[in-house]
């Protein structure tokens, strides 16, 4: 598992695959409660995006992951 955290945007993306390919992601289910789910072709779990991540998650998780500028 990868976490990187992309300030500017303040998104969290966690990767339970590393790396994802181009074009792998197949589908991609946003949800009202803020996290955005990729999948593959066979529905399995490739990562969650999270906005607003300095919102909803612990400053030292967000601190730990790896900065992208």
């Amino acid at each position: 598992m990868r976490i990187t955290y992309d300030k500017e945007a303040d998104a969290a993306y966690i990767y339970i695959k590393y790396p994802i390919k181009k074009g792998e992601a197949k589908k991609t289910i946003p949800t009202d409660a803020g996290p955005i789910f990729d999948f593959d072709k066979k529905s399995k779990l490739l990562g969650i995006e999270i906005l607003d991540a300095s919102k909803v998650l612990n400053k030292k998780f967000l601190k730990e992951a790896k900065r992208i500028d």
